[in-house]
């Protein structure tokens, strides 16, 4: 399997899976993609119901690498990374939450960083060659990342992140694991760290002396894993035989992405729904037709504050840059802080489930596509973090105290510690140049 930048409409540059991941982004600037992508086999669909999430994991995967790692290297990394479950709970008359938050830092990033860690260490690398890993992060990237290299032999992490739109807790789990783990507190905003983590992988400099690449979602390791679940939730409910219907709350869409490449891939998903905060630049282009980033505003459910999504250019590159395509597979809906809250407390009233803040948007933009088209549907909104992960914004919602999880409690007591940097590109790659790991806790 080769890949191809979104930006090489010809296909003339293709490059295979080891330079994709350890390059991180085109030389053109644009992303990665598989040059093509092997349709799913009615027989093979037939066979999902029956495999565990693992199995579920290596088969799809295969569809998208083809032969760029061998079977046995990725039934094993497929058994490491798919190691803790995926929910799915009906909350109410087909209606269902897709639970993502089940792995080691209670987000649904663990499963693409702990795939990109584990893909990153089956490559034949030179030992004396370290490699660096920059990461933008708006809350649940980074810890995830940290969380699946920490430790990592001859990888050094740098996570940057936007000073003060992240939640305590965010910050507790992106600033407290030290050795290989830099944490760059960045005073801007997230679109900021993603331009300044792209403008470092551009940099023809650091090209020359530095083995460097990203693990955010431009990355297409830390994507491709993601359409699993996707294909995992169609193969629980394909018995229901209704169209199956995926709200997916977004803020850089790499999720979204992923479930339209499981789509593309043969997996029935009939329509996405692109659920953001106030932070609308994608609803606004399935309606008009028009892409207009802008900075982003903060909001409660800070994972979406995007104003410039990277992966609507791989959104793009999957309908032929087609307005009309998109808006056949894609409805975008946006809702507002007082709305998100609203939604929290409606569903725990309605049915004793806790949403977190990008949860509640997911399930609003589920609902209102429901009630704009009046047919039968399975309906999965994802939910994408563990509620405790924002404890203020659901606590105030509900009006009560929540309980936390001791995965998340035992972050509370470790000390904390980052580098202040100003938003400035040259400052960060100082940085990066500069530092060879977190201070020691």
């Amino acid at each position: 399997m080769k890949f191809i930048s979104t930006r090489d409409l010809n296909q003339l540059s293709p490059v295979n899976l080891r330079e994709a991941v350890l390059q991180g982004l085109a030389d053109d600037g644009g992303l990665f993609m598989p040059s093509s992508i092997n349709l799913i086999s009615k027989e093979e669909l037939e066979k999902m119901p029956f495999m565990n999430l693992p199995e579920i994991g290596s088969f799809l995967l295969g569809h998208f690498l083809g032969n760029s790692i061998n079977k046995v290297q990725l039934d094993n990394i497929c058994n490491e990374v798919f190691n803790f479950p995926v929910s799915l709970v009906e909350v109410e008359n087909g209606i269902h939450s897709l639970e993502l938050f089940h792995g080691p830092t209670l987000a649904f990033k663990d499963v693409g960083a702990r795939f990109m860690s584990r893909l990153m260490g089956s490559f034949s690398l030179d030992k004396n060659n370290e490699i660096k890993v920059a990461v933008a992060t708006s809350g649940d990237t980074g810890s995830a990342v940290a969380a699946g290299f920490h430790g990592v032999k001859g990888i050094e992490v740098y996570i940057l992140f936007p000073k003060g739109k992240v939640s305590r807790m965010q910050e507790k789990q992106l600033t407290t694991w030290g050795d290989n783990i830099t944490a760059i507190e960045v005073d801007g905003v997230f679109d900021d760290c993603q331009k300044h983590v792209k403008s470092l992988l551009a940099d023809e400099e650091l090209k020359k002396n530095i083995l460097l690449t990203s693990a955010n979602s431009i990355n297409i390791a830390r994507l491709l894993p993601q359409a699993v679940y996707y294909a995992y939730a169609w193969s629980r409910l394909q018995h229901l035989e209704k169209p199956l219907v995926i709200s997916v709350p977004s803020g850089n869409f790499g999720n979204l992405t992923a479930g339209l490449l499981a789509q593309k891939a043969g997996i029935p998903i009939h329509h996405f729904i692109a659920s953001t905060n106030i932070n609308d630049v994608v609803p606004s282009y399935l309606k008009d037709g028009k892409f207009l980033p802008r900075p982003s505003i903060q909001t409660i459910s800070n994972a979406m504050d995007v104003g410039n999504p990277s992966n609507f250019e791989r959104m793009l590159h999957l309908f032929g840059n087609d307005h009309q395509s998109m808006k056949q597979v894609v409805t975008g809906y946006h809702f507002s802080d007082s709305e998100t809250k609203a939604a929290i407390r409606t569903i725990s009233e309605r049915t004793s489930y806790a949403a977190d803040p990008h949860g509640a948007v997911g399930y609003l933009g589920l609902q209102k596509f429901i009630s704009e088209n009046l047919f039968d549907v399975t309906g999965v909104f994802l939910e994408t973090a563990h509620p405790a992960k924002f404890p203020e914004t659901v606590e105030e919602s509900l009006g009560k105290k929540i309980s936390v999880p001791q995965r998340l409690k035992a972050f509370e007591d470790k000390t904390s510690y980052s580098i202040p940097c100003a938003n400035n590109y040259e400052a960060v790659k100082d940085i990066l140049i500069r530092t060879k790991a977190a201070s020691p806790r």
